[in-house]
Order: structure tokens, then sequence, then C-alpha cells
């Protein structure tokens, strides 16, 4: 019996057809299966998947934006089509090499875009912070459903009483290489409290689970370790461009208090959405609510389709805007 692929294959969530692929190579020589959707002349979008995601989590939002954005989308190293790295290739230094490879390899010259980053993807553009290159190709970030540090003692899949055997439990989580199986009904219901809202519909529930199933076991457990030891609130310090932030209220993986902490911190920060009920695969529950912040952040601080997406100095720099709610 032939194994089933690694996302859905029809629905809103399957991914669509790229107008090009390409292979990015990242300082390390690691390759990076790398989409580009949309018009080539509209205003630049780049997607960054989380942990044991691949360019497919993105589907939905892909969809959204592609009518009249360039979106760009890329497999973090190990997962989907992009080839694992050896042990020593795991970091959230190697993370900020591959973004910026990809910013690089896919924008004009003189091209910037909008970053979005979904939990690791995230921790991938915190992690870019200081980099030259993402100065001068980004011109606004989206956070979504991320954070910072302190993740085996903050999260809340585990709901233990006791810090010290919530964060132990949460460790094992993170660091495991016990296979997931084959997506059945259990495994599905495991993911869906683990990860997403209470609402989540159960076409949600099946795409995610291809997508996280599909993830090859070394490479989760090393990911994952290196998130069980993540520390980039000072990245987060240093990310000097304009950026929002975008959570889950039911968010077990990176609660609330994750995003609450990247609200502190930014030097530029544009707003803070907190979507009540949902988890923490946002960009699958509520692509409405992922494309439309991107597509504000574009507004704001891209030019009109056509151009090379220069910055805008609509809002100045270091305005701080108050929380949202978005229902």
């Amino acid at each position: 019996m032939s194994r089933r692929p690694a996302h859905v294959t029809s629905g809103p969530y399957a991914p669509p057809v790229p107008r090009t692929t390409r292979t990015v190579t990242s300082a390390d020589g690691a390759r990076l299966y790398t989409e580009i959707h949309g018009p080539e002349s509209a205003p630049a979008v780049v997607l960054a998947h989380g942990w044991t995601c691949s360019t497919a989590f993105w589907a939905p939002v892909v969809r959204e934006l592609a009518t009249d954005h360039k979106v760009v989308v890329y497999d973090q190293r190990g997962h989907g089509r992009s080839p694992a790295a050896g042990p020593a290739g795991h970091s959230t230094h190697a993370l900020a090499d591959d973004l910026v490879a990809v910013l690089e390899a896919t924008l004009a010259t003189g091209e910037r875009a909008v970053l979005g980053g979904h939990s690791m993807g995230g921790m991938t553009i915190m992690a870019a912070a200081e980099r030259p290159q993402l100065r001068e190709r980004a011109a606004a970030a989206l956070l979504c459903s991320t954070g910072s540090a302190d993740l085996p003692a903050e999260s809340r899949v585990f709901p233990l009483r006791s810090p010290q055997g919530r964060r132990r439990a949460h460790r094992l989580m993170l660091r495991s290489r016990a296979p997931l199986g084959p997506v059945s009904p259990l495994t599905r219901r495991a993911l869906k409290y683990a990860t997403m809202g209470p609402a989540a519909t159960a076409e949600q529930i099946e795409a995610c689970a291809r997508i996280v199933h599909g993830c090859p076991t070394a490479v989760r457990a090393r990911w994952g370790t290196v998130l069980d030891g993540l520390e980039l609130t000072g990245g987060a310090a240093r990310l000097e461009l304009p950026t929002a932030v975008l959570a889950g209220t039911a968010d077990r993986l990176t609660p609330p208090v994750q995003a609450r902490r990247l609200a502190s911190v930014l030097p530029d920060f544009r707003g803070l959405t907190e979507l009540p009920g949902l988890g923490h695969m946002t960009p699958i529950e509520d692509p409405g609510a992922v494309s439309g912040r991107l597509r504000a952040l574009v507004q704001d601080h891209l030019r009109s389709a056509g151009t090379t997406g220069a910055a805008t100095a609509e809002v100045p720099h270091g305005t701080r805007q108050k929380k949202e709610k978005t229902v």
C-alpha cells in the first residue's frame, strides 16, 4: 500500500501550483526547496513555516495572497522537500542563514518584502534580526503563533501544576524520537488537542495531521532540541523593522504570554492581534486573519504593485499600537 502524500490534495488546504520553483543554497550548502506564487511584479511576501511543517502549511494563505502578491514559501531544512542537514546544521543561526539565502535568491535587485513567520518561522525572523541582508530586504514582519524563550516552562500541552514537572514533560515532548504513526482518529484527536482550538474543523485537522506526520522523526527531534533551548528575546529586541504579532488565545504550544512578551520588547511594534479560541495553527485555523494582517503590512510598508517595494514612512519609527482582538 502506497504512503499517503504529506499534505491534502484537494480543497482549500491543498497546496496551489506555484508559478515557479527553485532550489536555494544556504551558507553551509544546505539546499532549500522554494516556491514562488503570484505575479512577479506584485508586492512580495516571504513566508517561513514552523516546526514539523512545510510549504503546504501556508496553502490557504498563499491562495488568498497570490492573486495580487508575489508570495515566496520555502521548506525549512529537513522539512518537506528540503533535505535534512547533518547534526551540526540544526541551530537558530542556520535558520537565519536559510532565510537570508531565500531573500537574496528570490527577490530582485532593490526589491523588498513583508516577512511572515509561523512558530519556528517567526523564530527564524528573530534569529536573523541583525543580518544586514534582512535589514536591506525586509520592509516589515508578522510574527505568528510564536515565542522567543522558555517554551518548556510556558507551554500548556501538559497542564501540570508543578513548574518543574511541566518543564520536564514538555522537554521530553520536544526532544522525542517516538514515531507519530499513521494518521488515525486517535492521532487526529491528539494533534487537535496539542495544536488547534476547539472549533477546528475535520478538514483543518486532516490538513495539519498530514503535514505534521510527514515530518521525519529525526528532523522533528533535532529541531525540537533547538526549541527546547531557545533564547531569542534579545533577537526580538533587535528586530529593527515594523513588526506585528498574531496569536490564538487557546494556543498550548506558544501561549499568549509569549506573544505579549514579544509585544513588550519589539522596538517597532505594530500591534498584537489575538484570535479568540484559536490554537497554534492559525494560518490554517483562520487564514483570512493571517493574510489580512500581511496585506495590511504590505499596504503600510511597501509601495503599490509594480515597484521595488521600498518602505514607506506613514507610521513613525517606534510607534507602539494598542493590542487588538480580531474576532
